[in-house]
């Protein structure tokens, strides 16, 4: 193992944690454990007050804490670098921010919106499609690099708004370290004075974020690719308050299976769920979305696929995660989260089953769901398909699956009328799956027919689908007069 490392996971408490957030946690998580005394911190970057969601904060703590991820410094949790929540950090932004610009490396700017939109306009009619507040631009405004410094006292003292910019060079070209892309070099002219502290006194990201990783000591930055064209004003930053950068590492975007970032408009476009509280209500299984979203963007090297948290804590490491993009590929994560289902026994998910089963109105006996929970198993995709599929195994169907019905043929109700007779001279005792197919193969074998024409209309007449679990022990299970009632009522109704 390495050296000790701080990492932090800084979600905005602006909405429900996108599922991108989560795997960027995940990362954070797996790199900062995979070394040793590795600190894993959460700080709630919440100084845009404007877009604060109430009941965010908890659902990021809720997330992490449901996904396995323990945190070591944080909102409740505490640490010596405290307190964990920008807002409550409000106080100490300000004096790094007057550092800067007393170091001549920012100023204040006293421009108001309508001056700042007259300055947008006057450049694009000039012909400048994305017009900025920048080294040219600085010098035709309301700042404190065009006003008499005696102005700029008064304005000051009088108590007029203000903001503080970053004095972003003319002609630099910034070069920094990616641990996941080498080298990366970003040119001046192309960044805008950024807003380093705003007009209520809170600080932009921007600045709460360098001076915080600073104080509390953050060793390696794992954020998302959407946060690289930040890193060169962070940089610049960290070379004005003459401290060492943290090592930075720039995450894959997630991409859409229809190409493109997947954002929340293709997410719902095409059904994948973008927030992990989706997941949660959902009742998907941890481990497998963890599983799923670990290997979004990174691979061990070899073939393996399954793995739990301790074994991606062994194997992750920054040099193996992708530059491009990886594509969510939904029926990938139903294929983890089933095989995670499989692993669970029949006392681990009667619990779950039970609660799902009653929210629709069906109180199951334990013993009997205990038996219908291994049948199922290696049918489900999620854990409410234990009911909403297997509903036959409480209550006679009430309609059968169309498309089922196309399996019902012109001898479907002669051959399940000629099981039945079969059916009814067998005793309670002989009731078992072995004899139940035997019957089968007698009626086949009678009729000169295969399998086929049989087992799928039996199958309709005892489940009402086309789809299920193995048919003889579902037989077995349902019991002789519920499996000859319910054969002689799809007999009368589909003749």
């Amino acid at each position: 193992m390495k050296g000790s490392v701080r990492v932090r996971f800084a979600p905005s408490p602006t909405g429900l944690l996108h599922i991108g957030g989560l795997r960027t946690a995940l990362y954070n998580y797996l790199y900062a454990k995979g070394h040793q005394e590795g600190v894993f911190v959460l700080r709630i970057e919440d100084t845009d007050q404007a877009r604060y969601v109430e009941g965010a904060e908890e659902d990021i703590v809720e997330s992490l804490k449901w996904a396995g991820m323990k945190v070591d410094e944080g909102p409740g949790k505490g640490g010596e670098f405290g307190p964990y929540r920008q807002s409550e950090r409000k106080g100490g932004y300000e004096k790094y921010a007057e550092q800067l610009v007393e170091q001549g490396h920012a100023y204040y700017a006293f421009d108001t919106p309508e001056e700042l939109e007259d300055m947008r306009e006057r450049l694009k009619k000039s012909g400048n499609p994305s017009p900025k507040y920048d080294a040219i631009t600085r010098m035709s405004m309301k700042n404190s690099l065009t006003l008499p410094r005696e102005e700029v006292d008064r304005m000051l003292e009088e108590g007029e708004e203000y903001v503080i910019r970053l004095k972003v060079p003319r002609r630099e070209t910034i070069r920094f370290e990616d641990e996941i892309r080498g080298f990366v070099s970003f040119e001046s002219k192309g960044l805008d004075d950024q807003v380093l502290l705003k007009s209520d006194g809170m600080p932009t990201y921007h600045l709460a974020n360098v001076v915080d990783d600073h104080l509390m000591e953050i060793t390696d930055v794992i954020r998302g690719e959407e946060w690289l064209s930040s890193a060169p004003k962070h940089i610049l930053m960290y070379e004005y308050f003459g401290w060492e950068p943290p090592r930075m590492a720039h995450l894959p975007l997630i991409m859409s299976p229809s190409g493109g970032k997947l954002s929340k408009r293709k997410a719902e476009s095409e059904g994948i769920p973008i927030n992990t509280r989706d997941y949660i209500e959902q009742q998907f299984e941890p481990e497998a979305l963890v599983n799923f979203l670990a290997y979004l963007g990174w691979s061990p090297g070899d073939d393996s696929e399954l793995h739990t948290m301790d074994e991606l804590i062994e194997l992750f490491s920054l040099d193996r995660v992708s530059k491009g993009g990886a594509v969510f590929d939904y029926k990938k994560l139903i294929w983890y989260n089933e095989h995670y289902l499989r692993e669970k026994s029949a006392d681990e998910l009667y619990p779950r089953v039970k609660a799902i089963a009653e929210e629709h109105g069906i109180a199951p006996d334990e013993a009997y769901m205990k038996e219908i929970i291994p049948l199922m198993k290696d049918r489900v995709s999620k854990i409410e398909d234990f009911v909403t599929m297997g509903r036959f195994f409480f209550e006679d169907p009430e309609e059968y699956e169309e498309r089922a019905l196309k399996k019902w043929k012109d001898n479907s109700a002669e051959l399940l009328g000629a099981y039945v007779g079969k059916l009814k001279d067998m005793d309670e005792e002989e009731f078992e799956a072995g004899k139940l197919k035997d019957k089968i193969k007698e009626v086949i074998s009678e009729y000169d027919v295969g399998f086929g024409p049989l087992m799928m209309p039996l199958r309709v007449a005892v489940s009402g689908m086309g789809y299920g679990p193995d048919l003889t022990p579902t037989i077995e299970l349902l019991g002789k007069e519920t499996t000859i009632r319910r054969i002689e009522t799809a007999i009368e109704r589909l003749g």
